[in-house]
């Protein structure tokens, strides 16, 4: 069994707009998070049953490595993730179940970066962040999730 945390949360209104920092989050299953773009159907990429478009995250160790091998520095909320971890091998959870603080999901796919990423942020996120962008969840049960809060597989 792997532990890491949740280092913070990132959630906007709306594609293209600013994502901000949050302390918590309503996760809903079926919807997404409280209040973010994807539970509201206003995502980039939003589809009416798209699961996989509920919970993004990303591990800050990627972030980290992105700046130490490619000079290239991204803040968390700009890697327009929801979640950033500490400690946890997203990749590994792919099809698997796992838990963050009191709320129960599922791995559903790699999040690659993207071009459309790329143009909102002006870094060379494809390079720096290829096969280490993050993981696609889908949300099994409702709750809080918490800044601190531990992830669990």
């Amino acid at each position: 069994m792997s532990k890491g945390t949740i280092q913070s949360i990132h959630v906007t209104a709306a594609a293209k707009e600013p994502m901000r920092s949050v302390d918590q989050v309503h996760a809903i299953p079926g919807v997404g998070l409280d209040g973010d773009r994807y539970a509201l159907k206003l995502g980039t990429f939003s589809k009416p049953t798209a699961t996989d478009f509920e919970l993004t995250l990303i591990e800050a160790e990627s972030l980290d490595a992105m700046q130490r091998d490619y000079s290239l520095q991204l803040a968390a909320g700009d890697a327009r993730r929801n979640l950033v971890t500490r400690g946890v091998a997203l990749n590994h959870l792919v099809g698997r179940e796992f838990t963050i603080g009191e709320v129960k999901v599922r791995g559903m796919r790699l999040c690659e970066p993207c071009g459309y990423l790329q143009k909102m942020t002006g870094i060379d996120v494809i390079k720096g962040l290829r096969h280490r962008g993050g993981l696609r969840a889908a949300i099994l049960s409702d709750g809080l999730i918490r800044v601190g809060d531990a992830v669990r597989d």
